[in-house]
């Protein structure tokens, strides 16, 4: 059977069972993934080809994603993110631009867009709690505004790895202006876009306009308490990026960071708190990390099996044959690319491998090449991105409103990045 039959008839199956039929992500991305090895004739390879891609990500985010959700928990419980989400109404005038703010600076950074979702959600949550701002809204602004900058912003890691590439081809200052100028226009229409979906008038994102809402949640922590756990692993995870030691390079990592800032979490608030309520904080925590680690890890080994069936491949060389626009060729590529394998970071460097070698044939400029394909990352964003049920778990939204929301608002800011890679082009070179 055609790869492209398999990954349309794939999505639909997907579909069908979580919006449609109610079942549980993981048992319909397992299902999905089990009816691709057998439609694409790999029935030896269907299992093995699944568990590489559960374990694949769970490796990854195993760690991070157990340490963000006992960070989140202890933090709403202790009254920590009510007080944080207190401070920056104080200091902002818009605080929901100002949680997206957040994730857009520390994504980067941090090396991980999911990471700063984690960190900087409770916060989100608690925001919304507190002035009465539509279930959904800044959760969705906060991950909107994440893709925006590590899509987009050099030095993140398939931004920096096409620079190294191209050598003296182009130059970084080049590449950070151009970068940093899409990407702050990007993140204003995922700003936008999450406004006017939850109907909400940015002009009400203002202290003054809000209503706000007595919360549930007393302070009865201090703030030292309640910024170092999510301090420490951004100042840890910058430092790793600025220093070789091996020491460094380990409690700097990503998933040692947030390790510590979970670490942290649970010894700060002992002094105003029982052990047993902290250590009951932990299990929910741990608990609700094993249903998000369950939805990902399906989604893993459903890209693991559309890639076995080929689909990327076929999506790849079907647009290369085409006789489109040069400028479009790049951006459908990742497209293609992040359409079956669902992380952001890995499609740019698959997109990078396949337009490299073709980049004479096109005639552009490296860095409008770059930010084409980057602009391609954006979508389409679905089941097979761990980045979806993250979303759709730690905000307790519904399959059909994290398409509406997460996978239609980041085509949107993509097909925006490419046009203004397009205007760039067409003006300045």
């Amino acid at each position: 059977m055609s790869p492209l039959l398999i990954f349309l008839i794939a999505l639909c199956f997907v579909l069908v069972l979580t919006a449609r039929l109610r079942v549980h992500p993981f048992i319909s991305l397992i299902a999905g993934s089990v009816l691709v090895g057998f439609l694409a004739g790999e029935i030896d390879a269907t299992l093995d080809t699944i568990t590489a891609g559960m374990s694949s990500i769970f490796s990854q985010y195993a760690i991070v994603v157990t340490s963000g959700s006992i960070i989140g928990v202890i933090l709403h419980k202790t009254g920590a993110t009510a007080l944080i989400a207190e401070d920056i109404t104080k200091l902002f005038k818009r605080p929901i631009l100002a949680i997206g703010l957040l994730g857009f600076v520390f994504a980067v950074p941090m090396m991980c867009l999911i990471l700063a979702f984690i960190i900087f959600l409770p916060v989100a949550k608690d925001l919304s709690d507190k002035h009465g701002f539509p279930k959904g809204l800044t959760e969705v602004a906060l991950a909107l505004a994440t893709m925006a900058s590590f899509s987009l912003l050099y030095p993140s890691p398939g931004i920096y790895a096409f620079v190294n590439e191209m050598g003296t081809e182009t130059t970084v200052p080049r590449v950070l202006l151009i970068g940093a100028t899409i990407a702050t226009i990007v993140f204003l229409v995922g700003y936008l876009y999450a406004s006017r979906y939850y109907h909400f008038s940015p002009h009400d994102d203002c202290c003054e306009n809000m209503v706000k809402q007595e919360s549930e949640t007393k302070i009865l922590t201090y703030r030292t308490a309640s910024y170092i756990p999510i301090m420490v692993p951004i100042i840890l995870i910058l430092f790793r990026l600025l220093t070789n030691i091996p020491l460094v390079e380990l409690i700097g990592h990503e998933s040692i960071a947030l390790f510590s800032g979970a670490v942290l979490a649970m010894a700060l608030p002992t002094r105003n708190f029982p052990s047993a309520d902290i250590r009951a904080w932990v299990e929910k925590g741990i608990r609700r990390s094993g249903l998000v680690l369950l939805d990902i890890c399906g989604g893993g080994a459903l890209g693991a099996t559309l890639a076995m069936a080929g689909v990327g491949e076929a999506l790849g060389n079907a647009l290369l044959e085409s006789s489109m626009p040069a400028l479009l060729i790049p951006f459908l590529i990742a497209a293609a690319v992040q359409t079956v394998q669902g992380s952001r970071m890995v499609t740019l460097f698959i997109a990078s491998a396949l337009v490299i070698p073709i980049m004479p044939e096109l005639g552009l400029p490296v860095e409008i090449v770059l930010f084409s394909m980057a602009s391609g990352t954006f979508l389409i964003s679905h089941f097979n991105d761990p980045y979806f049920w993250i979303l759709a778990d730690f905000a307790e939204m519904e399959t059909p409103e994290v398409l509406k929301t997460y996978t239609v608002g980041g085509a949107v800011m993509g097909i925006v990045s490419l046009l203004v890679t397009g205007m760039i082009y067409f003006v300045f070179y």
